[in-house]
């Protein structure tokens, strides 16, 4: 029987090839079957998850909720803001009566990088990281290298150009994780203010010229600004920032290809990336939305313990 080499997801870093490979190959087999007309499997029936988000989540909450019902699984989801985390309450505590309640598995999402891996040191269930802080955001890269292999048939070789926001981005620092790990180049762009000194050490090339990066890339991520993060202006103004690192039609149509388009959402159209760009036959944006379900239901699958070859 295959099995990870790791017992929870925290992180992308702590993953090995064969983990991924894993991983991929049962995401593709998950699609499958969230493509034919039964939807649902009872690959996990009699198991409880619990969705723990102390952070607004739209599409990753959605697709780990759907995720787990596609594979039968029971699911309880707590609110922080009604729980007694309000009453004064520590996170540890709070979770430990959760599972009181006979919970299997805990997905959970903090504002503070380090909290699963705090939880996974303290409590007896597996523990998926669905984002910490700016720390990493693991499912989200699984599910962008899903969706990069299926279009190219390879990860290996390719060059993916990360533009934008990379100091306050768990999603491009896990990306570039994976990325690297998997033979892939990444070269990052955006303001100075915006590129923490430390990247290069990840493995990556750096540019402050975004015209450089789209002429070197099979590949673009573009990275959302996230404004709620920042406590100085980084930039002098959205605008300013949309002419130098937004990606427009004009400025794909210079370089003369086809650059393939990805974005972890929400997007900031106008700002970061222009609607017509984000509607093109170039992205590759609503096809991470349906990874993004397959490949949970892997993740969620394997780190419980499943064989890929039960599927």
């Amino acid at each position: 029987m295959n099995k990870l080499s790791v017992s929870h997801l925290l992180g992308i870093k702590y993953l090995n090839t064969e983990d991924f490979n894993l991983i991929f190959e049962t995401a593709s087999q998950f699609k499958e079957v969230i493509n034919r007309p039964i939807k649902k499997v009872p690959s996990l029936r009699d198991i409880t998850i619990a969705n723990l988000f102390f952070e607004n989540s739209t599409r990753t909450k959605l697709s780990f909720e759907l995720a787990q019902k596609r594979l039968s699984a029971d699911v309880i989801n707590f609110s922080a803001d009604q729980s007694s985390l309000s009453k004064g309450e520590n996170l540890v505590d709070t979770v430990k009566n959760i599972l009181a309640m006979k919970v299997d598995m805990i997905v959970i999402r903090h504002s503070n990088p380090g909290a699963p891996h705090l939880l996974s040191k303290k409590v007896n269930a597996t523990i998926i990281n669905a984002g910490d802080g700016a720390h990493e955001h693991p499912t989200q890269a699984i599910l962008d290298m899903v969706t990069l292999k299926e279009k190219f048939g390879k990860i290996r070789g390719l060059k993916i150009g990360i533009i934008g926001d990379i100091a306050h981005s768990r999603v491009a620092r896990s990306n570039i994780y994976g990325l690297i790990k998997m033979g892939a180049e990444v070269m990052v762009c955006g303001s100075p203010t915006l590129i923490p000194i430390e990247i290069i050490s990840l493995g990556v090339k750096v540019s402050y010229n975004l015209d450089e990066v789209l002429d070197w890339a099979d590949a673009i991520y573009v990275l959302r600004i996230q404004l709620e993060r920042m406590n100085r202006g980084l930039f002098p103004s959205v605008r300013e920032y949309r002419k130098l690192f937004g990606i427009t039609d004009e400025r794909l149509q210079k370089h003369n290809k086809e650059i393939v388009v990805l974005h972890p959402g929400p997007m900031n159209r106008g700002v970061e990336i222009d609607s017509s760009v984000a509607d093109s036959k170039s992205a590759i944006i609503l096809d991470q939305v349906l990874n993004g379900v397959a490949s949970r239901m892997a993740v969620l699958y394997l780190f419980l313990g499943g064989s890929h070859n039960e599927s």
